[in-house]
């Protein structure tokens, strides 16, 4: 109970009734807890409490969950923060869009409390064994450092969202390896969240799209590696 209390939630939700239950079972977590009633008011609230963890629906007015997922994620302080979004929305679009802009996990309503506690507990025990890891990893003229989320390629530093850069270093931390895309899903995003394949690809393009085709190769029919030729 102890080391919750040191952990922020912010829940970002234009539904009283959730928000309330949300909250409620939260504290009786014993996480600290703030609350937002749409999107606007969200990245305000995170500017100033900068949470450990966001839950953020998808569908409010005056500025969706995804939209305001990209604007959290534009705050330095607040890079290495979960944002796990909540949705009555079922559509693989949202699903994709969701991941895109860097949730960390998906979430359909009605939402079960207990099984949320279980979901954020995974996250924190996921990043928890990641931070035990090597930090740092040359990988041809990358420089990966996963201390400080930062690659740097001919002195030059790039900037990759959150899962983009765990793709990227868990490729490159295993060298022409071929990981299929499920592999990929279940050891970036996790057996608790449930991604589509088609995630996977999104990432790889965009992370291509930053460093270079050099680097993260496709094997058709397999899935992807990190060519250290």
């Amino acid at each position: 109970m102890g080391k919750k209390n040191k952990i922020k939630v912010l829940v970002v939700d234009d539904e009283p009734d959730i928000v309330e239950i949300l909250k409620y079972n939260l504290e009786k977590e014993g996480y600290q807890v703030e609350t937002a009633e749409d999107g606007i008011k969200g990245v305000k609230t995170a500017s100033k409490f900068f949470p450990d963890v966001i839950l953020l629906d998808i569908m409010m007015p005056k500025q969706d969950g995804v939209e305001t997922c990209l604007q959290l994620r534009a705050i330095p302080e607040l890079k290495n923060t979960f944002i796990i979004f909540l949705t009555a929305r079922m559509e693989e679009y949202s699903e994709v869009a969701a991941f895109d802009v860097g949730a960390d996990d998906y979430i359909t309503k009605p939402i079960k409390p207990r099984a949320l506690m279980s979901r954020i507990a995974a996250l924190f025990r996921r990043e928890s064994k990641k931070e035990q890891e090597q930090t740092k990893i040359q990988a041809k003229d990358l420089l990966i450092d996963r201390g400080s989320y930062t690659i740097e390629k001919d002195g030059n530093q790039i900037s990759l969202p959150k899962k983009e850069f765990e793709l990227l270093y868990f490729l490159a931390k295993n060298p022409n390896t071929v990981f299929s895309r499920d592999e990929l899903l279940h050891n970036i995003w996790g057996a608790d969240v449930f991604v589509l394949a088609r995630t996977v690809d999104v990432h790889i393009r965009k992370v291509r799209e930053k460093i270079g085709d050099d680097y993260i190769k496709t094997v058709k029919g397999v899935g992807y590696k990190f060519d250290q030729a």
